[in-house]
């Protein structure tokens, strides 16, 4: 089981202090969080993609690359990749060369994104976002699978003998997740292929997402790549933290009621009821975050936001150590009981080119004892 924080990236002023980062700041403070998410143990820091205000990371192929060269472990991932208004040849050069720098510790989580204004701005027509997203990741796969391409469809320029460099990293491209937050088709998509599928539960009831992570199971055993329980299935979620309930509410309502991501909407108590969000003592998220398992069956990889809002970058580094100690080695210890044999760890770099090496040596085995035999 993994655990790790995810960031939209928002540019916000603090309510506290009427402060706003600088873009300058945020960029540094990625870094800065991604390091201390290293520091304490966890196993995972991921980024998302935005390309409007009030959101800086517009280049997280960038920024994962420096903060490769600062870390040493973590998995490199982003939180959203527009496989709708990005082109796929370019997704396939560029996480090809982090998946280099970052010596394969890097995965990808595959959406269309909230924002329908990206669309027109790269040219492209929202009322395509499925079709996009399905012909794009196609046209991914094969890039990334094949060495040369010819390839022919709705959305972009036909492609002749192309080959797209450099290539991954030991022949074993980067692991994708696809991210949905209420479209089944893009389940269905994850499942086709195999590949994990990343439910950020942070905005709906959990009846919402359990529909699509079912609808995911079932099909990824449809398709063969193992029993429903087996799927590779991610979660979001958000915490806040102090020594108790009442001091982490009062604390961080300013902060939630200012937020660009659900800000000027429902109240506190309301949001934490209905949604993963977690604001109290560390005992509560580790029982709330426990009881994901409950509704979602066993899963591999839980996320958090937890640097939007305008918190600054001490209190979040404080919330990580915090997390860090008390709550973090509770929820390993308590996902690993009654943890079925056969669910499968996140696919890495490392598990999957061992798996495909022994795929190849019995499909030699036969031809080698022949050899020998003659």
């Amino acid at each position: 089981m993994e655990f790790g924080v995810f960031s939209v990236g928002d540019l916000t002023v603090d309510p506290t202090t009427g402060i706003m980062p600088t873009e300058n700041e945020r960029i540094k403070a990625h870094v800065a969080i991604a390091k201390k998410v290293e520091e304490i143990g966890m196993d995972v820091f991921a980024t998302g993609e935005h390309h409007n205000p009030p959101f800086f990371p517009s280049a997280p192929t960038t920024s994962l690359a420096y903060i490769a060269a600062v870390t040493e472990r973590i998995t490199l991932s982003t939180a959203t990749t527009l496989i709708t208004t990005n082109d796929p040849v370019k997704i396939a050069e560029d996480y090809a060369t982090l998946q280099h720098l970052a010596d394969g510790r890097v995965d990808l989580v595959m959406g269309r994104g909230n924002t329908g204004p990206v669309y027109p701005w790269f040219g492209k027509d929202i009322r395509q976002g499925i079709p996009l997203a399905i012909e794009n990741y196609a046209l991914l796969r094969r890039l990334w699978d094949e060495e040369v391409v010819t390839w022919e469809g709705q959305f972009r320029t036909p492609l002749r003998g192309f080959t797209s460099t450099p290539r991954p990293l030991d022949a074993v491209p980067p692991f994708v997740w696809h991210g949905s937050i209420r479209s089944p088709e893009i389940a269905h998509q994850a499942a086709f292929y195999g590949d994990g599928f990343f439910a950020n539960n942070i905005f709906w009831p959990k009846e919402h997402y359990q529909r699509l992570i079912s609808i995911y199971r079932e099909r990824y055993e449809h398709y063969g790549h193992g029993k429903s329980h087996q799927a590779i299935v991610g979660l979001g979620g958000q915490f806040f933290l102090a020594k108790n309930s009442q001091d982490a509410i009062r604390q961080f309502r300013p902060y939630f009621d200012n937020a660009p991501v659900y800000g000027h909407g429902p109240r506190l108590e309301d949001f934490m009821e209905q949604t993963p969000l977690i604001v109290g003592s560390p005992q509560e998220v580790i029982d709330r975050t426990l009881s994901f398992r409950e509704w979602a069956g066993d899963y591999q990889r839980q996320l958090f936001l937890i640097d939007h809002a305008g918190l600054p970058l001490k209190t979040v580094l404080e919330q990580l150590d915090m997390f860090g100690e008390l709550v973090l080695p509770v929820l390993r210890a308590e996902f690993a009981k009654n943890r079925p044999a056969d669910v499968p760890e996140t696919p890495t770099h490392a598990s999957r080119l061992a798996a495909r090496t022994a795929r190849g040596s019995e499909a030699a085995g036969p031809a080698h004892e022949t050899a020998r035999a003659a």
